[in-house]
């Protein structure tokens, strides 16, 4: 969520009030993008420059911890971003009392890189440390969600992300905190435990399901989208094994891609289908949804929810937003031209966004009425209940369906029914196992079946415990997917099915 357009007022007293839905939604945490105060009205918060001042524009600290202990109440943890990569352009100060905080022999795509390696680099770790353990001990957070690892240089001994994650649990005490990072190249070292090399982070983002499932649901692979197809096989690896890309060449980069990811649990990787960048990563900042047939998107909604990943929905998704989340920046005069030049410049990988006409769509990021355009509007919760009960049914059957809240590697198995279908088999010790089975395409019939995932695992067969096209959710209804004389799978639907009592 960014506080500035979770509501119209958009503070944490307005936000704290949004809380009681979220949870009766089922969500359990709240990742909040960056809250470091910045100059302007309004921004993503990604050009931070008072890292240990709330963000003025939300309300006042007592806001901001107010907000989370009524998270707290109604059981669910906060976990905020922090960007350690770099600082905003407009109000950095730090130069002011030391040249020593940033360094020249590393480059960042937004600024100067900063110096957690040279000379003169403890005190500049330790400003870095000390926030972590800051937002946690004055503000109660329940974790972090760190911002472009990548850009964060570091040969120390003790990498920095390791010595802020080793801080921020002590901090914490006796509490559970989650860190979770977004890292480009896709580098597990550092979800990897301590005593193994690692950084002893929780998480990671999966990029590369999202961008097989933006493929498959609009048919497009510009851009990083390249390597991607959006088949049935790349969304059981994804499933089984995290990352896509785990060392093999990238022909988007024209380099090797990815690490291992052997012997890591599946919740070590957040999916999703939206977040800020991607959604904002377009002409108009279009929802998913708007840009894909209804169908597919439950389905493709489905696996983001049940797979034994760790989920994740971007603010207004549980509910079908319809509004837009684009790129804002409320800059100083003399940045607001280059921000308006670098937002065309790096949109202009995607083709169809490269032309001039295209180009004069764009929203200007510094224009209010940009920023004002993201606010949720609340009111769809009603006009469209559909996407918020699938969201709900779907959260509540993960929780209460041992099957899908098992985060267990090698717990679920897949295998492909046709061009756009598979099936994933949720494996359980007592032989009460579920099936998931996912078709993109047409109606697909299985006159012949010879795949040993489709068999019960007793007389019976399998029948229907939840399927994306009931009428609730906006779908044609329900439908028997195995029958006497075979299988058909419903087109564009995802079906849970559960063993069948024997006769």
């Amino acid at each position: 969520m960014h506080v500035g357009t979770f509501t119209p007022e958009g503070t944490w007293a307005a936000a704290t009030r949004q809380l009681r839905e979220l949870a009766r939604t089922g969500i359990s945490v709240i990742e909040m993008m960056p809250i470091a105060d910045f100059p302007g009205e309004f921004g993503w918060g990604y050009d931070g420059v008072d890292f240990f001042a709330p963000c003025r524009l939300y309300g006042t600290p007592n806001d901001l911890r107010a907000f989370v202990n009524a998270a707290h109440s109604l059981g669910m943890g906060v976990i905020l971003d922090l960007v350690y990569n770099h600082f905003g352009p407009d109000g950095n100060y730090l130069t002011v009392f030391s040249d020593s905080y940033f360094t020249r022999r590393h480059k960042t795509d937004w600024g100067t890189a900063i110096n957690f390696d040279g000379p003169d680099s403890r005190p500049v770790r330790e400003f870095f440390i000390t926030n972590a353990r800051y937002w946690i001990e004055e503000f109660h957070f329940d974790g972090f969600r760190l911002d472009a690892t990548q850009s964060i240089f570091d040969k120390s001994e003790e990498h920095i992300l390791a010595a802020i994650g080793k801080a921020a649990r002590a901090a914490a005490g006796k509490r559970s905190i989650f860190l979770v990072a977004e890292n480009e190249p896709q580098e597990t070292r550092l979800i990897r435990p301590r005593s193994e090399g690692g950084y002893g982070l929780d998480g990671l983002w999966n990029d590369d399901f999202h961008h097989s499932a933006i493929v498959a649901l609009t048919g497009k692979h510009p851009a990083y989208y390249t390597d991607y197809r959006g088949t049935p096989q790349e969304f059981i690896a994804a499933v089984k094994h995290g990352f896509l890309y785990q060392g093999q060449r990238y022909t988007w980069q024209k380099q090797r891609r990815g690490t291992s990811t052997h012997g890591l649990a599946p919740e070590a990787f957040v999916g999703f289908v939206e977040n800020h960048d991607q959604v904002a990563n377009s002409a108009a900042g279009e929802r998913v949804r708007l840009t894909a047939s209804p169908g597919c998107y439950r389905a493709l909604l489905t696996l983001v929810l049940l797979a034994p990943w760790t989920p994740m929905l971007f603010q207004g998704q549980e509910f079908g937003a319809t509004t837009p989340f684009l790129y804002f920046a409320d800059v100083s005069d003399e940045l607001r031209e280059p921000v308006r030049k670098g937002r065309l410049k790096f949109l202009r990988q995607f083709p169809e966004l490269a032309s001039k006409k295209a180009q004069r769509r764009i929203a200007d990021p510094s224009d209010p009425k940009t920023f004002q355009r993201c606010k949720l509007d609340f009111s769809e919760r009603r006009k469209h209940p559909e996407i918020g009960a699938l969201c709900r049914d779907l959260i509540r059957l993960r929780r209460e369906d041992r099957n899908f809240s098992v985060q267990e590697r090698g717990k679920v198995d897949g295998a492909v029914l046709g061009p756009r279908a598979f099936v994933l088999r949720y494996l359980d010790s007592l032989g009460d196992d579920r099936l998931l089975v996912i078709n993109l395409g047409k109606t697909l019939p299985l006159e012949v079946a010879p795949e040993p995932l489709l068999a019960p695992p007793r007389p019976g067969g399998w029948k229907t415990l939840w399927s994306s096209e009931a009428k609730r959710y906006g779908g044609a209804g329900e439908v028997a997917v195995e029958s006497k004389t075979g299988w058909r799978l419903p087109a564009e639907a995802a079906v849970v099915l559960r063993p069948a009592r024997s006769a």
